[in-house]
């Protein structure tokens, strides 16, 4: 990986131990810094925007001085540049956006390096925001069945806990597998995980995630463990892994009949929330915080997927009762008269 300027070190570490942000955040941060200023130095001397060449620009004379060069321009170029050759879409293209706004606004505040933020005036593109993926209640209900059914598994209670745990709380896959023992309840009744940001948040569990645990920690406290505080463990007793909880939740998505649907753990998260919302009730601002989000818009997205909640406010209306007195127009008053018959000759669709 091509080395970082020293200013963007400084401020991936600024990012990570004064705002709290999660290394992996910060890490896509920098990426995104490193890719702009490589694309920068090749524009301006006549270098390949693309393959090998491009790949191994050294960045060491990205210095303060080339940094209060750069202009509102270029960084239009720049995005012209990755929606083009590198087909980034509109979220990518926030993301970076966001990355390079975060950076110079860095140096102009927070340094007192640079008099003014080239990036301050550019708009993000705008985000198509697609209904969540989910699986409707049947399809829960075979999912956990099907783990429950399946006699080949060697960590079945454990998987059972993992799939009951994301569809009945919503977590996100990093918070499961970073749950230790000490972060639960004595009695079951809750846990605690670490959300974005490192922002911690209380998770209430009930009656299926109670049972599902109890029967796991039973099969847990038999094995050799590694990782004493790791309530999920891989077969190896280290703490599980992200890819490792992937991998299980995509072979049961298959056994399920469920494999052709395009659906990943995080829509596991996705499933928990709309089964609240749908089937249970819950308040959406109640669902914000079992979710852990930050702002409302991002829980609202669920409060446009109750198809069932439309039907119901429809039928619910007043004049939803309200019928025609006349006749329906099939019960024609003339015996022998179709109601079709006047449409002998209007033109049909190809014809008009």
């Amino acid at each position: 990986m091509t080395q970082s300027p020293p200013l963007v070190k400084a401020f991936v570490n600024y990012k990570i131990s004064i705002q709290n942000r999660s290394p992996r955040t910060a890490d896509q941060y920098e990426l995104d810094l490193i890719l702009f200023f490589k694309y920068l130095l090749a524009k301006r001397n006549g270098l390949p925007l693309s393959g090998e060449a491009f790949d191994n620009i050294e960045l060491s004379s990205v210095d303060i001085e080339f940094i209060r060069s750069i202009t509102e321009d270029e960084i239009y170029d720049f995005f012209l540049y990755v929606s083009r050759e590198r087909e980034n879409q509109a979220r990518a293209r926030a993301r970076k956006l966001s990355s390079i706004k975060s950076f110079f606004r860095y140096l102009e505040s927070n340094r007192k390096l640079i008099d003014k933020n080239p990036a301050a005036q550019i708009e993000a593109p705008s985000i198509k925001r697609a209904l969540p993926k989910y699986l409707t209640l049947e399809e829960s209900l075979r999912l956990l069945d099907t783990v429950e059914n399946d006699t080949q598994s060697e960590s079945k209670e454990r998987d059972y806990a993992i799939v009951t745990l994301f569809l009945n709380c919503g977590m996100r896959l990093s918070e499961l597998c970073g749950i230790n023992l000490s972060d639960i309840d004595s009695e079951l009744r809750s846990l605690r995980v670490l959300g974005k940001g490192a922002k911690e948040r209380i998770i209430y569990l009930n009656d299926a995630c109670r049972d599902a645990l109890k029967r796991w920690l039973i099969v847990r406290n038999k094995l050799e463990i590694k990782d004493k505080n790791a309530l999920f463990i891989s077969r190896l007793g280290k703490r599980i892994s992200n890819k490792t909880v992937q991998w299980m939740i995509y072979k049961y998505l298959n056994l399920a009949g469920l494999g052709n649907r395009h659906l990943s753990v995080h829509k596991l998260r996705h499933t928990a929330a709309t089964l609240m919302y749908q089937e249970g009730g819950v308040d959406v601002l109640v669902l914000k915080d079992i979710l852990g989000h930050e702002q409302l818009n991002t829980t609202q997205i669920y409060t446009h997927i109750g198809n069932r909640q439309l039907e119901d406010a429809v039928r619910r209306n007043p004049l939803a009762n309200k019928k025609r007195a006349t006749p329906e127009p099939g019960a024609s008053a003339e015996p022998g008269v179709s109601d079709t018959d006047g449409l002998a000759n209007t033109p049909k669709d190809d014809e008009a």
